[in-house]
């Protein structure tokens, strides 16, 4: 089975400091789900508005995955989507955009929806798909849908750090959908109160909630705390591995989800595939940047592949 995944959502050019003083930059954003699904070896459509300035960037990477389709890549003026992203010591990292591209149009993906296997939905700035455009393609589609809502919850603001927002629409979002992912703070947002952190029961009552909506499975990520997964007969902490040495802890939640959705479309069930998400995850701590993502994926299918004999 070799489907055909449609990835939506904002490739960026992320500019990252630590407090430690450590920095670097490149492109980002959705491209780390495309990384690791095309490094598994899996057919993905990209659909993403490029500032043209990133361009070069950008293609100078994809060209190098035979199996991303790019014509649902496509360019407009500008300097593309910028990120300032900075991580204290201690707490939640600070985003800072300095730039943004237009939200996307949605006719194209109507268009070719019927060729997709698994539709995913990646907020990476918040500025991605207009809502409206967004429930005309959960519509159209006859897939599984998985959205992150990631971004979403945080203010629409340039040149100042992003706060988390209340997010009381996000039932518009999620309706439709089969899979639901957040982190914590974004679950927060969800139940109206950002700066507070949720409870456990709290975030058992919030995947409930997006149970009794129609969602089949939440995704709630935790950090290092790992993965709290709520299903319809059962919810379940999936806990992280020790890591002996992080490198870069961007980008982990989106090599996650396409842990996750690649096993879910597999018709693994969302324990199992949550566990292989995070072990993908857990391995891309170790890692820096979009093409080494690839490179992780890619050696995990060889190396999988060799001992089933493949």
């Amino acid at each position: 089975m070799n489907l055909n995944f449609g990835l939506i959502g904002t490739i960026t050019y992320d500019f990252i400091t630590s407090e430690s003083g450590i920095s670097s930059e490149g492109v980002g954003g959705v491209l780390y789900q495309a990384a690791a699904l095309c490094g598994l070896g899996k057919k993905v459509t990209l659909y993403a508005n490029l500032g043209e300035e990133l361009l070069p960037d950008v293609e100078k990477i994809i060209k190098n995955w035979p199996t991303l389709r790019r014509e649902g890549i496509i360019d407009v003026p500008g300097c593309g989507n910028q990120v300032q992203l900075f991580y204290p010591e201690r707490g939640e990292r600070v985003e800072t955009l300095k730039s943004v591209v237009p939200p996307l149009n949605p006719d194209k993906i109507v268009e070719n929806i019927s060729e997709l296997g698994m539709l995913l939905l990646v907020l990476n700035s918040g500025f991605d798909i207009e809502l409206k455009d967004w429930q005309k393609l959960v519509e159209a589609a006859s897939c599984p849908i998985w959205i992150d809502i990631h971004s979403l919850a945080l203010a629409k603001e340039l040149n100042t750090p992003r706060k988390y927002l209340p997010l009381p629409e996000w039932k518009e979002w999620a309706a439709g959908v089969c899979f639901l992912q957040a982190n914590e703070k974004e679950v927060a947002s969800m139940l109206g109160h950002p700066q507070r952190k949720p409870s456990e029961t709290e975030l058992h009552n919030f995947g409930d909630v997006a149970l009794e909506s129609g969602v089949k499975a939440v995704f709630i990520t935790r950090g290092k705390d790992g993965i709290l997964v709520v299903a319809p007969d059962e919810s379940k902490k999936i806990p992280s591995a020790d890591v002996d040495e992080v490198v870069d802890t961007t980008g982990c939640g989106d090599v996650f989800c396409a842990g996750t959705v690649l096993k879910l479309a597999e018709g693994k069930d969302p324990f199992e595939s949550a566990s292989f998400g995070l072990l993908l995850a857990t391995k891309a701590t170790r890692v820096k940047g979009i093409e080494e993502t690839y490179i992780l994926a890619s050696d995990y299918r060889e190396t999988d592949d060799s001992s089933r004999g493949i």
